[in-house]
């Protein structure tokens, strides 16, 4: 087949399919058009997941009548210099309504401020009719229909109805975020109306439009994020480790206010909470990263979502280091869900006021319940206390010794220790973990603060402080390191060997010895001698992948952490030994000194806490 220029029909659908890949791409380029338009409103209207209408409507800057013409054409913008590197704005490639309008009916009707009345142009697969006048208020309105009309084989790849107006929804709510000042509205005959009010570009305005999105419940789990490196700023807010997602859809990065998803700010993410979250487990993230638009390019993917940097390492560092700092100087906090958890899980299992019999069919409860001679009771719940006794010397008894006694040598378990007998002291009250009073089934101290209840897990507490002491001595100095008895020779990519030999001081501080060896190649001389007996041609590949990805050596302070987490686990306070007083205190302090011990190393909660209001409303006294 010969050479042949292709029609601008054809280019116009080729690029719509690198740019329109289905509803949510169109919203997502009217919505920037109209954000780069300076919008303070943006209203979005959908019908069948968006294939049979997508409507958006902006109070923005509108576009003359004369120039309605070039926004239909293929590469023609208001929004890029002569600087192809000076990209400040959310589009800038011209191609998106071009693109539209090759696979869909497209009509643009806009008005500017000083225009005296509107314009309106349309295209329909392609063609283009002439401008004429229409009525509006100031802005433009873009509305699409039967997407997908002039290119039905891509309608075979569409998801249903629903999926498709959840990926709308997504993407207007990512793009929300970026943008507090901007009211936006999501309705149509497909959804439940979405309303986004505008809040404000501050701080706090921010933290409002995130918690509108992802939740009331996030601010208060949620800890500020503000670092700058370099002329890199990072600010934002994360979730705390006991706050946690089974995915990581709820992870919002955004570059110069751009919405990204990017796999080295995911992995760094990742990376920063690989200490304090399980594998299954996610955190909840908004960040946003601002930089000189020289040193990222946003122009390496048809849709913008994904970028460049000119520096990776620095970003990811960046991110890792100030996720991570913010964790420490956040103090020990619980998640408000765990409390509501907590809450809920008492209150279907609670006895109705007069029941007959032991509440959830308790072993233990229930043989002391029979014992104590209350099965098959009788008498009047509004006086639980009047046992129908004969006498007056019996009901003088107060509760009645013979039935205490049920429950004092049945097999209820009392407390395993008692952490003061009088009032703990006024001090320890006003800490974070409070005073221990006790300790119960010979793992979990119970504490208490001024207006709470705590209940930590004795095992993974001092897991976490263990680990931490572990970690600590590992980077404190460097890692000692065997010598092996005859070095050995990992035969690698040229590129792969001249990048280990370049971070070869860094890896020597962490116990691996390692230099080139010819072409190619590199000799391992030294291991960590923590790991023992290790795969050093796994290790060194895997060293050799991540650099070349991240351009750090993470793999391999994973893996020392990993066995300074095993070591932790096999050498903390084990469950099922009692603890005297001073040192469940003791454990206490600790943990309020330690960054991360809300969580232990694999993840899970080190402690619960019950506010003195939700245990109050357990019992109706609220």
């Amino acid at each position: 087949m010969p050479i042949r220029q292709l029609s601008e029909t054809m280019i116009n659908q080729i690029a719509a399919g690198e740019v329109i890949e289905r509803p949510a791409s169109v919203v997502k380029e009217l919505v920037e058009n109209a954000l780069d338009a300076g919008a303070t409103r943006v209203e979005i209207v959908t019908a069948g997941g968006g294939l049979n209408l997508i409507r958006v409507t902006d109070d923005g800057s509108g576009i003359p009548e004369r120039e309605l013409a070039l926004a239909i054409a293929r590469h023609c913008t208001s929004k890029l210099s002569d600087d192809i590197l000076d990209i400040r704005s959310l589009g800038f490639r011209g191609e998106a309504l071009p693109s539209i309008g090759s696979v869909a009916r497209l009509s643009i009707r806009s008005r500017t401020a000083a225009g005296d009345s509107a314009a309106e142009i349309g295209i329909e697969g392609g063609r283009v009719s002439a401008v004429k006048p229409a009525a509006a208020n100031r802005g433009t309105t873009v509305e699409v229909r039967d997407l997908f009309f002039a290119t039905p084989a891509r309608l075979k790849f569409m998801k249903g109805e629903r999926a498709e107006s959840s990926a709308t929804s997504d993407v207007v709510k990512r793009i929300a975020i970026a943008f507090p000042g901007v009211r936006f509205t999501l309705a149509g005959t497909d959804r439940s109306t979405l309303e986004l009010p505008a809040t404000g570009d501050d701080p706090e305005g921010r933290l409002q439009r995130v918690a509108q999105v992802m939740g009331a419940e996030f601010p208060d789990n949620a800890i500020p994020i503000d670092a700058t490196r370099d002329g890199v700023h990072l600010a934002g807010h994360v979730s705390i480790p006991s706050f946690t997602r089974a995915n990581a859809l709820q992870q919002y990065a955004y570059v110069n206010g751009r919405p990204v998803r990017d796999k080295l700010i995911a992995g760094a993410i990742r990376g920063a909470f690989a200490d304090v979250l399980p594998r299954d487990r996610h955190a909840v993230t908004v960040l946003f990263l601002s930089l000189d638009p020289a040193t990222v390019d946003v122009n390496v993917h048809p849709a913008k979502a994904d970028v460049r940097f000119r520096d990776p390492g620095l970003v990811r560092g960046l991110i890792v280091g100030a996720i991570r700092e913010a964790l420490a100087g956040a103090g020990i906090r619980a998640a408000t869900t765990v409390a509501a958890g907590m809450m809920a899980a008492f209150r279907p299992g609670a006895a109705p006021f007069g029941h007959g019999g032991p509440a959830n069919g308790h072993r233990s409860y229930e043989a002391a319940y029979r014992a104590s001679g209350f099965a098959g009771f009788e008498h009047s719940p509004q006086r639980p206390l009047d046992m129908g006794y004969g006498d007056a010397q019996q009901q003088g008894a107060g509760f009645g010794e013979n039935d205490q006694a049920a429950f004092e040598t049945g097999p209820l378990h009392s407390a395993d220790a008692r952490a003061s007998r009088g009032e703990p002291a006024e001090t320890l009250l006003g800490t974070a973990l409070g005073a221990a009073r006790a300790q119960v089934h010979e793992n979990y101290i119970v504490a208490q603060t001024r207006d709470s209840l705590v209940i930590v897990d004795q095992h993974a507490a001092h897991e976490r402080l263990v680990y931490e002491a572990l970690k600590n001595a590992l980077h404190s100095r460097r890692v000692p390191s065997q010598m092996l008895l005859l070095p050995e020779i990992v035969d690698l990519a040229e590129e792969d060997a001249e990048r280990l030999a370049m971070h070869s001081e860094t890896l020597a501080r962490f116990g691996l010895g390692l230099e080139r060896f010819g072409p190619g190649a590199v000799a391992v001389r030294e291991t960590p001698s923590i790991l023992g007996e290790t795969n050093v041609q796994q290790l060194v590949r895997d060293l050799a992948d991540e650099i070349a990805d991240n351009d750090t050596v993470e793999t391999l302070k994973e893996r020392l952490h990993h066995i300074a987490a095993t070591m932790a686990c096999h050498g903390s306070v084990r469950s099922g030994r009692l603890l005297k007083p001073e040192e469940m205190n003791a454990l206490l302090r600790q943990m309020e000194a330690t960054p991360g011990s809300g969580t232990c190393n694999h993840g899970r909660p080190t402690y619960i806490e019950l506010k003195l209001a939700d245990i109050e409303r357990l019992f109706g006294r609220r």
